[in-house]
Order: C-alpha cells, then sequence, then structure tokens
C-alpha cells in the first residue's frame, strides 16, 4: 500500500514541476503563479504545500534543471585560453542566470550563500560552475600563484558581481560582459 501512495506522489510533484515550467516557459518566471500552477496540474492548491514550501522552492527545482542543462553543455566544451574565451563561454549560462531579475533573485537566494540549509538544484548548480571554471584554468596561463579552485571561486564572485550591477541603475553605462572583462583581466592576468 505504502508503495502506491508513494508513485502518486511522485506523480504529483511531476505534474506540478510539469505545470511550472510550462507557464514559466509561457509567461516567466515571475509572473508565473502558484494559482495557475495547480490549476494546470490539476491538483488542489494545498497539494502544491505538501510538496513545496512556496513559489520559490518549485523555481529552486525549474532554474536549476535549466541550468543544469547549460552546465552539461559547458562540461563537454574545450577550455577557453583567454579571458574573452571566457567570458563568451559563459554567456550562455549567465543569460539565463539574468534573463529576469526574480531569475537572479532566486539564484542568489537558492546559491547556499543566503544559508538555505538544503542543497538543492541551483546550490548544485553553482557547484558545478566552479568545478567547470576550476577545470578551464588548470592548465591555462592564469594566476600561478593561487591554485586553481581559489582562481575559479573569484570567477564565479566576480560574474555574479557584474551579473547584480545589471540591474543596478547607477551601473547602467558599461555591460554585464565588459564589466566582467575588466574583473577578470585584473583578476586571471595580474601584472
Amino acid at each position: 500500500m505504502a508503495r502506491k501512495i508513494q508513485q502518486r506522489t511522485l506523480q504529483t510533484r511531476a505534474k506540478l514541476l510539469s505545470a511550472g515550467d510550462a507557464l514559466a516557459s509561457e509567461h516567466g518566471f515571475e509572473a508565473t503563479r502558484i494559482e495557475d500552477i495547480v490549476q494546470r496540474a490539476g491538483v488542489a492548491k494545498g497539494t502544491f504545500f505538501a510538496h513545496f514550501r512556496d513559489k520559490d522552492a518549485l523555481m529552486d527545482q525549474l532554474i536549476g534543471a535549466r541550468l543544469s542543462v547549460l552546465l552539461d553543455a559547458l562540461d563537454q566544451v574545450q577550455a577557453p585560453g583567454s579571458v574573452e574565451g571566457i567570458i563568451e563561454t559563459l554567456v550562455p549560462l549567465h543569460n539565463a542566470m539574468t534573463s529576469e531579475r526574480y531569475v537572479f533573485d532566486v539564484i542568489l537566494r537558492y546559491s547556499g550563500a543566503a544559508g538555505i540549509s538544503e542543497i538543492g538544484p541551483i546550490a548544485m548548480a553553482f557547484g558545478r560552475y566552479l568545478s567547470i571554471v576550476t577545470k578551464w584554468l588548470q592548465d591555462g596561463a592564469y594566476r600561478p600563484d593561487i591554485p586553481a579552485p581559489l582562481v575559479a571561486e573569484g570567477v564565479q564572485a566576480f560574474a555574479v558581481q557584474a551579473m547584480a550591477l545589471t540591474y543596478c541603475s547607477l551601473h547602467q553605462e558599461q555591460s554585464r560582459d565588459a564589466r566582467l572583462r575588466q574583473y577578470l583581466e585584473a583578476w586571471l592576468t595580474p601584472g
């Protein structure tokens, strides 16, 4: 009997995820409402909260899954040989992370930096980002004075800063990628 309940629970969760993903694709992540998700999934609103703490918890799953697909692709590319190459290679991932202000906000809250106790898909994506960039940097001509994992953490931190400033009205004179280029040239190739 317990097995049937578990299977139904998994199916309900899958329906909620599918409905949320479809609605986010149609209307955007921020515009996707819990009421619309449960209606599309054909379940009661209370059922949603039996599976997810709130809308952001569902979005952790959906956004994290999209980031994972992009990270899978990045994991297959040859290591970029320059700062410009690193930035260009990361553009699809960074575009996804900044596709909406709401998406970026959820990413920051669920990246692990905000102290959320569970490790979800977005936090896992941040870990994968570091692993991939570390792999790129290990054999490159970058910062031999500190270990590649620490250099990769700097790349990620500067990327997050560059993304965050795209939402700041005081920093509109420079694009995200131009700002990141400036940061990474100073960080990866100090004179």
